[in-house]
């Protein structure tokens, strides 16, 4: 169900259109009437689709750095701050807001303008009802997986001579990360890592013409939560990565940050650990641990053969 279709459902406001699709749709949920009102009222796909992608960005993105701006406030979290003694002064929270927001309006808003039109080309649907839970699970599931193997390998290269230096030194202003520090980012480096993030979807869609724009707003709001959580520089006994042990989140990313050299993945540990790449004190020690083992092994069996 498209606006096409619904064109005769549309009324002069939105609560209007709600009701007749309401009354017309009655198997539908919720949520399903209120998404194809929604492409009732808007009739213009493209409009209705970066709109509402846009304005869930903004509300998800700033909405989620709310909860860890008032932990900031509060003495009793302090104890969970990884780099003590490094606060997050409100003249830094403020400048990386403000840039935050340029490359919102300047740089991820014209591509998501586009994102409609692309999705359709490739066969993106955007009709009701939604896909099944399950169908949403795993999909949303590889999407973490493969936008994880993207961060990792471009993350690592943007740490290579010229491209940290005019790229991605940027990201690393702040040594002791925080969640709205998440996106403070160069533009072109927005546009590397942003590709795994938008760039998954549409490979899938157009591999297997199986998706729905419900889902991959599903899988958007799910990594900017991941992103700005992984930044928020707090470390809690019931932080994800104690129940999921692949799991990066905070801890990881900190020390990322922390010695500007490793931990180059987004969600997941296995990349850094299948490539030694992972950094911080404990890191380096098992690291020297393995080598110096290693050494006596290759030592005893030389030694054996002759």
């Amino acid at each position: 169900m498209s606006s096409t279709y619904n064109v005769s459902l549309a009324a002069s406001t939105y609560s209007e259109t709600y009701r007749n699709i309401s009354e017309q749709y009655v198997h539908l949920n919720m949520l399903e009437r209120l998404w194809a009102a929604w492409y009732a009222y808007m009739q213009n796909d493209v409009i209705a689709t970066g709109l509402m992608i846009f304005i869930l960005h903004e509300v998800f993105y700033f909405g989620r750095c709310i909860p860890w701006l008032i932990i900031d406030c509060i003495p009793y979290f302090r104890k969970y701050k990884i780099q003590q003694g490094k606060p997050n002064t409100f003249k830094e929270q403020w400048q990386c807001t403000s840039s935050v927001l340029l490359s919102h309006f300047t740089v991820e808003l014209p591509q998501i303008w586009v994102f409609h039109p692309i999705c359709t080309y490739f066969g993106m649907s955007h009709d009701v009802p939604f896909p099944s839970f399950l169908t949403m699970f795993y999909q949303i599931s590889l999407f973490f997986c493969l936008e994880d193997t993207w961060h990792y390998w471009n993350h690592r290269l943007l740490h290579y001579g010229p491209f940290y230096k005019y790229i991605h030194k940027q990201h690393h202003l702040y040594s002791a990360p925080f969640g709205l520090a998440a996106e403070y980012a160069s533009p072109i480096e927005v546009m590397i890592l942003g590709l795994g993030t938008i760039g998954t979807p549409i490979l899938w869609v157009a591999l297997t013409k199986n998706l729905h724009i419900f889902t991959v707003y599903i899988w958007i709001v799910l990594r900017l939560f991941q992103a700005i959580d992984a930044h928020s520089g707090y470390e809690f006994p019931w932080s994800l990565h104690h129940f999921l042990p692949f799991w990066a989140g905070a801890d990881h990313h900190d020390d990322h940050h922390k010695y500007f050299i490793g931990n180059y993945a987004s969600s997941f540990r296995w990349w850094d650990f299948l490539l030694d790449t992972e950094a911080g004190p404990k890191a380096k020690a098992d690291r020297i641990a393995r080598q110096k083992a290693k050494a006596e092994k290759a030592a005893a069996i030389s030694k054996k053969v002759e």
